[in-house]
């Protein structure tokens, strides 16, 4: 079983997404997105950032806040559930990957799952 911290920042993290994916694509600016969803979740920026990294674990009652100002019902920030494919970091992370993989000769293929698997 998962902390429940965690999966809380995982869906907070997934509804970041949803919500940055939708601006952008309605025409606004990145810039002010991080803001923007504070402001729409009704906490600052400060909070928001400290529940995004990690450094201050996600209350019950922040939990709740969460989401009825994102329209959830109640207790969706505690069901674990997959991730809906990669962000743009991942996306590139995975581009560079791939690339020194193509690359390398066998031996550096070998220590680059190596050091991969270090992080696992």
């Amino acid at each position: 079983m998962t902390d429940p911290h965690h999966i809380r920042r995982n869906n907070a993290h997934a509804a970041f997404q949803a919500f940055a994916e939708e601006r952008l694509a309605s025409g606004h600016a990145p810039k002010g997105l991080e803001q923007a969803f504070a402001e729409v979740l009704e906490i600052s920026p400060a909070l928001w950032s400290m529940t995004k990294s990690g450094s201050r674990p996600m209350s019950d009652k922040l939990a709740r806040q969460f989401e009825v100002r994102l329209g959830k019902p109640v207790g969706w920030m505690d069901e674990e559930r997959e991730p809906h494919g990669l962000t743009q970091a991942e996306q590139h992370t995975m581009a560079l990957a791939l690339a020194a993989y193509r690359r390398t000769n066998a031996e550096g293929r070998r220590r680059l799952r190596a050091l991969l698997k270090d992080f696992t």
